[in-house]
């Protein structure tokens, strides 16, 4: 009987960790707007709706510059993720393409659901053969546990990801926060913040 309650203990201390983490992952929300202040670690953001907003950048953040590119900027080898609508076919109708820089390879592999855009998924992975047709490329994307054909029509943004610095941090550049922790006083903490140069908005 003792064993039997320690099993059932362990369980049920399981799955109270399993509620705390999702919990946990559940207060985290998507932030996109303009930057309007930079004080040092703490931005001042104004989000694309509703007031301004403060948002500490943890220590050791990790700044990703956003650049305009195209698909002649995509090699086969090259990791790259897409947003994407499913098609018919199987194959997924790219809503954006981002290229990675090399340190960033392996970030978010794999094929899932993509929330901002309902019905959409996103997908990460290594690219294999493109190739051209009349509605625009295809790009075999490969990934740990499949692949899927991603078609990019000629009007579908690409940009690259590039390791940037405090120095992209400066009002009126346009970011996205992908996961950013409110805190008690309703402000907003994050270790990683996408911002655009030249004018780029972040999706």
């Amino acid at each position: 009987m003792i064993r039997t309650a320690q099993v059932v203990l362990v369980g049920l201390a399981i799955a109270a960790i399993g509620v705390v983490v999702s919990a946990e992952q559940a207060q985290t929300v998507r932030l996109r707007g303009t930057i309007e202040r930079v004080d040092g670690s703490t931005l001042t953001l104004k989000p694309i709706e509703g007031a301004s907003i403060k948002l500490s950048l943890s220590d050791k953040a990790l700044i990703v510059a956003v650049v305009k590119a195209s698909m002649a900027d995509i090699k086969e080898g090259t990791f790259l993720g897409s947003a994407a609508l499913p098609q018919p076919d199987g194959s997924q109708k790219a809503l954006e393409v981002h290229i990675f820089p090399e340190q960033m390879r392996g970030t978010g592999e794999g094929h899932r659901p993509y929330a901002p855009v309902p019905n959409s998924t996103m997908t990460n992975g290594t690219a294999g053969a493109t190739v051209a047709g009349v509605d625009g490329s295809t790009i075999l994307i490969k990934y740990k546990d499949g692949e899927k054909r991603i078609v990019v029509t000629p009007n579908v943004p690409i940009v690259r990801y590039e390791i940037g610095s405090s120095a992209d941090l400066k009002p009126g550049a346009h970011f996205t926060v992908l996961a950013a922790s409110k805190k008690p006083d309703g402000s907003f903490e994050a270790g990683r913040i996408n911002v655009g140069r030249d004018g780029i908005v972040p999706q």
